[in-house]
């Protein structure tokens, strides 16, 4: 697991650096009236770089080898449900919508690996997608995905 660790950080780290510089190159820092498109990807990815840089650290101080970098067991299968479910979850975007999509995502994951009861799925589901909603589409005023049932 060490190697996988350090190898993610490697990768996370040069992923963050060129997000930032993206974020300067591309776009405007500052405008005439206040932060400009790259001010947050840019704070961001300097984040970003500085949770890669702990994580190698981290890793670069231990000893240990750690655990087997492939879950088996039940951990593979868990790995597998939710790729599978975000798979799934992009190619019906257009016929579920983001909305329902988002719900319909959250609570069937919730139930099958959390073994939730169905209620707090559903009210979790319900609030994330509901929250996902008036954040995105109603203050940001971006559209959304609509399905086919016309819900965002």
């Amino acid at each position: 697991m060490r190697n996988a660790d350090r190898v993610t950080a490697v990768l996370l780290l040069a992923f963050s650096v060129a997000f930032a510089a993206g974020a300067l190159k591309h776009y405007k820092w500052w405008g005439d009236d206040g932060p400009g498109p790259a001010f947050l990807p840019f704070w961001l990815g300097l984040l970003m770089t500085a949770l890669a840089l702990a994580l190698l650290a981290k890793n670069l101080r231990r000893k240990d080898p750690g655990e087997a970098w492939l879950p088996r067991g039940e951990g593979l299968r868990h790995m597998l449900v939710v790729l599978g479910a975000s798979v799934a979850f992009v190619a019906l975007l257009k016929v579920t919508g983001m909305v329902l999509g988002t719900a319909l995502f959250l609570a069937g994951l919730l139930r099958y690996l959390g073994r939730h009861r169905w209620w707090v799925c559903a009210a979790v589901a319900a609030g994330a997608a509901g929250c996902n909603w008036l954040v995105f589409a109603h203050w940001l005023r971006l559209p959304l995905p609509e399905g086919l049932l016309w819900i965002f």
